[in-house]
């Protein structure tokens, strides 16, 4: 019988036998909470410990096979950006809650609004050289300089928008092993149990707040029948 089972069981003997009270109840109650809360956050961080350990260890085969050179910092990207944001909100109990909210979506839809926009151009410049047709060569001469003017602007943001988002395997090399594969996994399922460890600790160390001061009030209550 664990310590949760006993403490259910010597709370519903101490209901049946003794008259209810429900400040002992809501204590009781309380208290049961604050050790499921423990026993979880004991799971996530055994699970968290066995994630990274599996993950550097798949690195490691990664640079047996590989080779050291060819799996270290120096095949780092130099400009880099954050794959994972974390936002921290409120919940309606006035919890703490963090959130890993991933740019690859973000990315997609960035990129299916550029080929939206970058349709609409395109089609103004055919537009513009079925009319040149019928112009004069000076307005030809004109619309050629505008339209090279144009094209580099888009250009530019389908260069830079697949490297803000690039996969971080393709920097140590396009067939990489599956082990690199399985440590990327591996840490992306860190990085969301450890924003789940610290909603769970935020709720935790309420918890104890909350059986901290009801204590007090109890003590507070308990001295004054004495007197």
């Amino acid at each position: 019988m664990g310590k949760r089972d006993w403490l259910r069981t010597h709370r519903q003997g101490h209901v049946e036998v003794m008259n209810f009270n429900p400040g002992s109840f809501q204590h009781d109650q309380q208290l049961l909470q604050f050790m499921d809360q423990l026993e979880i956050l004991e799971e996530k961080r055994q699970k968290l410990n066995t994630l990274i350990e599996e993950g550097w260890f798949n690195i490691s085969k990664a640079r047996y096979s590989m080779g050291n050179k060819h799996v270290s910092a120096l095949q780092y990207a130099s400009d880099m950006e954050p794959l994972v944001h974390v936002y921290e909100s409120q919940t309606e109990n006035g919890d703490a809650e963090f959130k890993c909210v991933r740019t690859e979506d973000k990315a997609e839809e960035l990129r299916e609004s550029d080929t939206v926009e970058t349709i609409g151009p395109t089609e103004g410049g055919l537009r513009r050289r079925v009319n040149v047709k019928k112009k004069e060569s000076k307005e030809e001469k004109d619309t050629s300089k505008d339209e090279c003017e144009k094209e580099p602007q888009f250009n530019s943001t389908s260069e830079i928008s697949p490297c803000r988002h690039q996969d971080p395997l393709k920097w140590f090399g396009i067939l990489v092993p599956q082990n690199l594969k399985q440590a990327q996994t591996a840490f992306k399922e860190v990085i969301i149990l450890a924003a789940e460890i610290s909603t769970l600790q935020s709720a935790i160390v309420k918890t104890r707040l909350e059986m901290h001061t009801q204590m007090k009030d109890k003590q507070k209550i308990v001295s004054e029948l004495k007197e």
